[in-house]
């Protein structure tokens, strides 16, 4: 196996070095189909072919963390399962790696995919609620989990019934998560996901524009994009923060961040971080901030 370290992937991350082809086949033989070649020789995929990416990624969690069912609908966001490794192993380093279910976690718009679940209990026995405001998706994510039994008692998927609220109508009276996460939508339109999808595509060589990496309305946009969502995320954590140890979003353009911590300044959160993170040349962050002082951030 080639075990050349992909650049800037927490050290942790199973997936930090060059796939083996071979095995992930042997073990997920559907993936043959779209393995090739490719400028450089090397076994390879389409990446801009999202029905390799999903049966990659098929292989990826079946070989990793034996998880033998994973699918999403047809034009859902299918993610990249390097990067959503590394947000939670950077997550486990703000609680110190803590393990087991007794850690709590709550995951804003858990998607079709229900990915970070699925990933967190997988190597951490986290238990996670996943909050989604789309019923359909909902559904399919409560159909992963029941389907995969070494993480079926770790998950609770919720209906958001707002579409403007992240916490409201989730966290019930009395319920404390040690760790909230969110990848929020990017964009501030249909118009500018659909450019951005395009964008993506043109820069991973795709020919064929009628493909792209699915994400529905709510995944990909909101009103205000990104900046917008995240400000609202905060102005209602702080609601919430006797019930949070730590509350954390992904944050994509860096250019938000003194907006943000403005906005964090202003509800007086007593702690904020930003945790870089990289994937080859795509730069992200993590954004956390907590309202408690670290002694009374995980209550017994």
């Amino acid at each position: 196996m080639n075990s050349t370290l992909k650049a800037g992937l927490h050290p942790r991350n199973r997936f930090n070095t060059r796939y083996d082809f071979p095995q992930l086949i042997a073990c997920s033989p559907a993936l043959a189909a779209f393995v090739k070649p490719n400028a450089y020789g090397d076994d390879s995929i389409d990446y801009a072919d999202p029905l390799a990416v999903k049966a990659l990624n098929q292989a990826l969690l079946k070989q990793t963390y034996g998880l033998n069912h994973w699918d999403i609908p047809p034009g859902y966001l299918c993610p990249p399962i390097p990067g959503r490794s590394d947000y939670i192993h950077h997550l486990a380093d703000l609680i110190a790696q803590r393990r087991g279910p007794s850690v709590r976690v709550l995951d804003i718009g858990t998607g079709a995919n229900c990915i970070y679940p699925l990933i967190g209990a997988s190597e951490y026995g986290w238990s996670f609620v996943g909050a989604e405001v789309d019923p359909a998706a909902l559904r399919w994510a409560k159909k992963i989990v029941a389907a995969n039994p070494s993480v079926a008692g770790l998950i609770d998927c919720r209906l958001q019934k707002s579409a403007t609220q992240c916490f409201h109508g989730i966290i019930q009276p009395g319920e404390h998560f040690d760790l909230t996460l969110c990848n929020p939508p990017f964009h501030g339109s249909a118009a500018a996901a659909a450019e951005g999808t395009q964008r993506k595509l043109r820069n991973l060589g795709g020919k064929t524009v009628g493909l792209n990496f699915g994400g529905k309305a709510n995944e990909l946009w909101c009103e205000g994009g990104e900046l917008g969502f995240i400000r609202r995320m905060i102005e209602e954590s702080a609601v919430f923060a006797g019930q949070c140890g730590w509350f954390t979003t992904l944050v994509s353009k860096s250019e938000h961040l003194p907006r943000l911590e403005q906005a964090l300044r202003r509800v007086k959160a007593a702690t904020i971080k930003v945790i870089d993170m990289a994937q080859g040349q795509k730069k992200s962050r993590i954004l956390a901030w907590s309202f408690a002082t670290p002694e009374l951030r995980h209550p017994a």
